[in-house]
Order: structure tokens, then sequence, then C-alpha cells
């Protein structure tokens, strides 16, 4: 029989899709306040591969990724969902003129894979806990990136896959660097 064991920390990062820069710049420093220092920040990629936002969040919409310092359990990922959701509505109130100013894409890396939250079921995403799901969005190997049958288009993209191996190496030097203090 197997030994149980706590999961291994894993690395925060959420995505941002948003219309201005004002908006994606006060969600930050929020999120900032809830999660910790941000250790990496993407630049602003065009989010151009689905007209899902547009008729919430209007045109020319454009996604940023962070990364956050402080390690998490993985198990808190459908708690970090929420409070980013209600963090959405919030946000909403900040900046009435639009109906959604921005979307919080909550998720975490491990060694082998990336894993984002979401409150849609599908037949490929786990449900965890409190109406929130995990998706699988792609896997790490020694080549680089795995992209999966139904990993979302903008993840295809070259920008997105070398930021997210640059926090990949990060939280690798991290983990090393807790298995060395103990």
């Amino acid at each position: 029989m197997g030994k149980i064991r706590p999961f291994t920390p894993v690395k925060l990062i959420c995505g941002l899709i948003y219309s201005r820069e004002k908006i994606m710049e006060e969600a930050a420093q929020k999120l900032t306040e809830m999660f910790g220092r941000v250790d990496l920040q993407s630049p602003s990629f065009t989010f151009n591969f689905t007209d899902y936002y547009e008729s919430q969040m209007g045109k020319d919409l454009k996604k940023r990724f962070l990364s956050f310092q402080q390690l998490i359990t993985p198990e808190n990922l459908p708690k970090i969902k929420i409070e980013t959701n209600r963090l959405e509505d919030e946000l909403r109130s900040a900046f009435p003129d639009v109906n959604r100013p921005v979307n919080l894409d909550p998720g975490y890396l491990t060694t082998s894979a990336l894993i984002m939250a979401t409150t849609k079921d599908f037949a490929h995403r786990i449900p965890l806990n409190a109406g929130i799901y995990a998706h699988l969005e792609l896997l790490f190997t020694k080549k680089g990136i795995k992209l999966l049958d139904w990993t979302y288009p903008d993840f295809h993209q070259s920008g997105y896959q070398e930021f997210l191996l640059r926090v990949r190496q990060v939280y690798l030097l991290q983990l090393k660097s807790t298995a060395e203090r103990t």
C-alpha cells in the first residue's frame, strides 16, 4: 500500500484578459494584495483568438500573466478561483463603463503541467470543490511544452510558452532551494 503524502507546493499564476491598461494595473494590484509579490510578469499579448468575451469586454483585448512568488498547495485552487471571481465583481463596480472589465484565470504550474481553474464543466475537466474544475492546459516535457487536444488556441503562441517555461524555471529553483533547506 502506498504512503499518503502531502502535495508538493505549486506555482500560482493568473491570466488577466482586459481592454485597458488602467484596468489591468488595478487588477494586478489587487491580486498582489491577495496573493503576495509577483515574481514574473509577461508582456501584454493581443487576445484575438476568440470573440467569446467581445460582447462583455469590448474589442482589442489583451492578455497578461502574473506569476506569484509564494508557492501554494494545489488544493487551494477552488478557493483562489472563487476569490478571483469576487475580485472581478469588485472591479465591475470600479469600472462601471465596462460590462466586464477583466477576466481573471488563476491556475498553477507543477513540474510537469499547467492546471487552470474554471467554472465550466467538460469531459476533460476534473471537479474539485464548490463548482470549480481543474483544466489540464498543457504539459511540460524535456523538449519543452506539449499541447493537448483541448489546449486553448491562445496557448499555442510562442510568447505564452516562453513565459510559462521561464515561470517553470523559477519554480524548479524554488523547489530545489526548499529541498536544500530541509
